[in-house]
């Protein structure tokens, strides 16, 4: 397994998402309802693991052809043993930059819960700092452990999703138009 490397937000990020969304997005048509630069490498001056996450929204997670035949036929990987239930998850071409696809069902909660966390993120300086160095810390702890890594987020995770809910009621927060 490789180690969990942190590195400073890289502004390519955002263009190497752009090009990926622009492939997907003519090769998904109408089956994605949204698809979303998601997680740290979508949030402006956040440090992150150099991986684009993809969120592809569709209307029914359960029409896996719709989305799985177009994915494998351009080189996604499907991960059918993911054990969470409430997304079907990709990896990227083998051979190419590393990019996790989560599909996920428009308008469910594991959908909105990864569109608020981005936001927010962007929106709050002071919690993305203190993400930043929350990730910096347990990625030197857990370098090698990709899971305990990933675990150990969780408090501060859910600590940001409650002053994230906050924020949305305060400020009407909704999710703008798709990302590609």
């Amino acid at each position: 397994m490789e180690p969990i490397i942190i590195e400073p937000h890289q502004e390519h990020w955002a263009e190497e998402f752009r090009s990926i969304g622009k492939q997907l997005r003519i090769l998904l048509g109408n089956t994605a309802v949204r698809i979303d630069h998601i997680g740290s490498t979508s949030i402006k001056g956040l440090a992150a693991k150099p991986v684009i996450d993809i969120q592809i929204s569709v209307k029914d997670l359960a029409g896996l052809n719709e989305y799985l035949l177009p994915l494998e036929s351009a080189g996604y990987v499907f991960h059918a043993d993911n054990p969470e239930l409430t997304k079907r998850f990709f990896r990227e071409p083998p051979g190419t930059k590393r990019t996790h696809i989560h599909v996920r069902q428009a308008g469910s909660w594991p959908e909105q819960f990864a569109l608020l966390f981005r936001d927010f993120m962007r929106h709050s300086e002071k919690d993305r700092m203190e993400y930043e160095k929350v990730k910096y810390k347990l990625a030197e702890k857990y370098r090698e452990h990709r899971e305990e890594y990933v675990n150990a987020k969780e408090p501060f995770i859910w600590s940001a999703m409650k002053k994230a809910d906050d924020w949305s009621q305060q400020h009407g927060w909704f999710p703008g138009a798709s990302d590609a």
